[in-house]
């Protein structure tokens, strides 16, 4: 997806989503996103969360690209594109992103790719943990995923619900009163 700070620079997001519970595994700002920072990203969410089986994705540069091919070639996971032209072979991920824009691209204006990554993070851990979802029977993306995915009910409170950015401090905003503030 494409957004611009305060200032006009643009920026892009690379959403990933697991298509079982909805939830948000990643969300990736920057500048450029080419292939090599897909893959990187992949790498980190397979280090977390083990590999899939495999991935869909659109036909955007970043994924047609061999470096992205290969990777998947040699991890053994399946890379299915959809057709041109056919967002609804990629629905859940395209209902992810107009959420994405409504939720929170269009509703605030960041001044630093620095600081719409911060609120990312905390909008990410209120939609997977906080926010019902009708096709989940009303549960989040956590909850169901804690009730009828592969996870062990004993390990319920040893799991992460999203990939830690070590590089915040997260303790201190994630709470369930969590609120965004731009300064």
């Amino acid at each position: 997806m494409y957004d611009t700070l305060e200032n006009g620079k643009s920026v892009r997001s690379l959403n990933i989503i697991d298509d079982f519970n909805r939830e948000i595994l990643n969300i990736t700002i920057d500048t450029s996103l080419p292939s090599a920072r897909v893959v990187s990203e992949l790498e980190q969410l397979i280090d977390w969360r083990g590999k899939p089986e495999k991935i869909r994705v659109d036909n955007g540069p970043e994924f047609i690209a061999e470096k992205l091919k290969d990777w998947c070639s040699k991890n053994e996971i399946a890379l299915h594109y959809i057709q041109p032209g056919k967002p609804t072979q990629n629905s859940l991920v395209e209902r992810f992103n107009r959420t994405f824009r409504t939720e929170f691209l269009d509703v605030y204006l960041f001044e630093t790719i620095r600081q719409m990554r911060h609120y990312s993070e905390i909008w990410m851990w209120m939609y997977n943990n906080e926010r019902p979802h009708k096709s989940l029977q009303y549960l989040t993306p956590r909850d169901f995923l804690l009730k009828y995915g592969k996870l062990a009910q004993a390990k319920a409170n040893e799991f992460s619900p999203f990939q830690q950015n070590l590089n915040n401090d997260n303790s201190k905003l994630l709470t369930k009163n969590s609120t965004f503030e731009c300064a």
